[in-house]
Formats: structure tokens, sequence, C-alpha cells
């Protein structure tokens, strides 16, 4: 079973990270350059709602601005001057690193520039067998439940073996949130093995058989498989597919940056999903929002990270 209680809901994600705070010492994210508004935003709500206190990297007088030009009250938080990306990405690892921060979080600095800062062998926060994927855990909306799916936003075309590393991290994720032997669908257009026109059905086979062989623990993988197989009952029952992960998928595995990508913008603005999205696969979970993402996202952002962060150290 599952060490962690498991989380159900978007609004339960929040919970979670709200009773890891206890002694009302609120983990601290340190925000690399703070001079945007959607972020100064979703800081100061995630402070109001006692889930995480921003430490604001930046530019000082611009980010006065903005908050003043949106009614934030950021005078509570410190404030470190640094208008330099590289240098403010450098200090919020520092302060990390020197556990005066347990978060991060992006500003307005380029994403590549701070997932870079975080590899860094020497002075990052790297994983020491993994690389870094992008998650992002919704409630379905098909039947309500919390779901994760990956990559959207960081691994352009992975590999087999990249793939491998995406699959763990999720899986990592979801027994973050207590789900029990999760179960991931490894997406592509068919459940049929077409290569090498469809490589992505190769993919789906041999990490179903890598999982039946014990790769990745107690979890459930399924491919290749498709979207509406992987998510609805109703659909797996209709195409005759009797398998635990069809219509019950925990995990969404898509093919490539632009498949999950598209889903991601699908789930958020053709269905209204609340997105909580983090960067995993190193020792700190990073919050990269987008500026189409939601305030509501940007905050279980947050949320997500702060929790799995408790959890990662737990």
């Amino acid at each position: 079973m599952s060490a962690f209680t498991p989380v159900t809901s978007l609004e339960g994600l929040v919970q979670a990270a709200l009773n890891l705070v206890g002694n009302g010492v609120m983990p601290k994210v340190a925000i690399a350059r703070s001079a945007e508004g959607f972020v100064l935003r979703a800081g100061v709500e995630a402070y109001e709602r006692g889930v995480a206190e921003p430490i604001l990297i930046g530019d000082v007088e611009e980010t006065q601005r903005i908050a003043d030009e949106r009614g934030l009250d950021i005078s509570r938080f410190q404030a470190i001057h640094i208008t330099d990306d590289e240098q403010a990405v450098a200090e919020a690892v520092r302060l990390f690193r020197e556990g005066e921060a347990q978060l991060i979080m992006k500003g307005l600095v380029p994403t590549a520039t701070l997932l870079k800062a975080v590899l860094n062998k020497k002075t990052g926060v790297p994983h020491p067998s993994r690389i870094l994927s992008h998650v992002g855990v919704f409630e379905s909306p098909i039947d309500g439940r919390l779901m994760i799916m990956t990559d959207p936003g960081v691994n352009i075309t992975p590999s087999l073996q990249r793939k491998v590393d995406i699959l763990k991290n999720a899986l990592d994720v979801a027994r973050k949130l207590g789900i029990h032997k999760p179960r991931a669908a490894i997406l592509a257009a068919t459940e049929k093995i077409n290569y090498p026109a469809m490589p992505a059905t190769l993919d789906g086979d041999i990490l179903t058989k890598m999982a039946r062989q014990g790769e990745f623990g107690d979890a459930r993988v399924l491919g290749p498989l498709s979207l509406d197989i992987a998510v609805s009952k109703d659909a797996a029952a209709t195409k005759q597919f009797d398998d635990p992960v069809a219509g019950n998928a925990d995990i969404l595995l898509t093919p490539n940056i632009e498949a999950g990508n598209i889903l991601y913008k699908s789930l958020t603005t053709l269905s209204g999903c609340t997105m909580a999205a983090v960067v995993v696969g190193s020792r700190v979970p990073v919050v990269v929002p987008s500026r189409g993402d939601s305030d509501a996202s940007k905050f279980h952002s947050i949320a997500l990270a702060s929790l799995l962060a408790h959890r990662s150290s737990a």
C-alpha cells in the first residue's frame, strides 16, 4: 500500500498541502524573476491560503510597481534585487540548496534558463538518475478522478529510454499523491503496433512488456492505447478492450511534446480543467507556469509542488 494518504481532488491537494504546515511555518518558494503580474498573484494567494510564502527575486522596484497596479500586498515578503536572468535563477537554486527555500518557481526568466540552472552538476539540484519532465495533475472531466498527464512541456521527441524516465517520474508523482498501484496508459493513435510509421506504438508495447517484468514496480502499464480507451469505460467496453488500465488510467503518457501540449491545452481551454503542473525529476519540484494558465492553475501548481517536496523528504 502507498505510505501516503490518498489525494482525490484538487481541493484535497490544497488541504494536504495545508496539513503539512502544522506549526504555521510555511514552505518558501523562490520566484525567479518576480516582476510578473500573474505569478505575483499566485504567490500572494498561496501565502494568504497558507500554502507557501514567496521570496521575490528580481527588479524590486518593477515588482512593487506591478503589485501596486494589481492591488497586491507584497510588503510581507523577502525581496532580493537581481535583474539578470541567469543570476536570478542561480540565486533561486542557491536558496534551495542552502535550505532557505523549499520550492522554485519561474517568473519572467525563460524556462530553459531555469531548468539549466537546476540541472547544473556543480551548482544545481539534479536527481542522480532521472531526467526532468513536466507533469500536469487534473480532475477528469468524465468522472472527476484525479489524473496525471505527461509530458506537455519539456521533452520534445523522447526516445524509448527517455519515456522510461518520464514514466518513472509520473509514477513517483502518483505514489506521492497516494495512488495505490498506479495505472499508466502509453498513448498512441491506435492500439495496434504500426512500426516504423508510428514509432509510439512500438514504444507502448515495449513499455508494457517492461512493466510485466517488474521495471516499474507495483504499477500497471498498458500501451499502445488510444485516449478514448484509456479514459472512458464506455469506449473500452464498446471496443471490447478488457484490461485494468482501460477506462481507468491514472497516468496519460503522450508520444511527444506536440501531442502532450495539445492534450494539456485541450483540457484547460476546451474542457475548462484546472491544471496543477510542475517539472519533476530533480530534488526540487519546479513550478513553471504558462501565461495562458489560469490563476487557479498557478495556485494549485504551488500547492502540488509543496506536497511533492514534503513527501519526497518524508
